[in-house]
């Protein structure tokens, strides 16, 4: 059964504030779940649903360090983040682990990117494509909002974050920096590159012109309809189908 203090202490995580508080942040649903529990992530809190619970007994076995609590659907509700709880939540720690900036490697960077649902598609785009390491200004949404999490689907696990003043960190690359514009150069006119730094940025706003002023090279999807511009998802999908290879 959980407790009171349990029940306050999983809510707070739905908030920023309290999840770089306490260095822990909510995993919901199934699958994905279950993806976590069958990584090494220093799992803190298992709590399902009892029917859940034994289905998965031996993913949950795996995590021997986990306090394991059974609820009902009404308490889980009252802990879940999402608008129809999905059986089981994790709550999961954060790696102390410190992770150098990477400088010459495939790498996505964001700038004041808002939407969590973007957020979470980027994460996972990145796991497709291999790439490892995302870089994030200061005034980017947290990596770590619940609906960041449902988005990535599992990707968190094999992504290294980082977060960096960007004016600060770009002058350090040497290799080529991509800049996805409005008004750059068509990616298809492009030479191909063995390693860069793409640069997305704010869904409304797009890159600051200082961000800009700091990539070798601005690159543009090629409009032939009339829309006004693309998701920022979208386009990060896109520019790493036609560039990783």
């Amino acid at each position: 059964m959980l407790s009171k203090a349990q029940n306050k202490h999983i809510r707070s995580l739905s908030l920023q504030k309290f999840r770089n508080e306490h260095h822990q942040f909510l995993v919901e649903g199934d699958k994905i779940v279950r993806e976590w529990l069958t990584s090494n992530a220093n799992i803190n809190f298992i709590i399902g649903l009892e029917d859940w619970m034994l289905e998965n007994e031996s993913f949950i076995n795996l995590h021997s360090n986990a306090q394991r609590i059974i609820v009902n659907e009404a308490e889980l509700k009252s802990i879940s983040s999402l608008q129809t709880p999905n059986r089981v939540l994790a709550v999961v720690r954060m790696s102390d682990e410190c992770i150098e900036l990477p400088l010459d490697e495939w790498t996505i960077v964001l700038e004041h990117l808002q939407d969590p649902g973007n957020m979470g598609t980027i994460i996972r785009i990145a796991d497709w494509f291999g790439i490892g390491h995302i870089v994030c200004s200061k005034n980017c949404v947290d990596v770590y909002n619940p609906k960041v999490i449902q988005a990535a689907m599992g990707s968190h696990l094999r992504m290294q974050f980082h977060f960096a003043d960007l004016q600060d960190f770009l002058p350090k690359i040497k290799i080529p920096i991509l800049a996805a514009t409005l008004n750059g150069n068509d990616m298809n006119q492009l030479p191909p590159f063995e390693k860069a730094m793409l640069m997305i940025g704010n869904e409304s706003k797009g890159l600051s012109e200082q961000l800009i002023q700091l990539a070798t090279h601005q690159v543009t999807i090629a409009r032939k309809g009339s829309a006004e511009s693309l998701n920022a998802a979208v386009a990060t999908g896109i520019l790493c189908a036609h560039f990783i290879r």
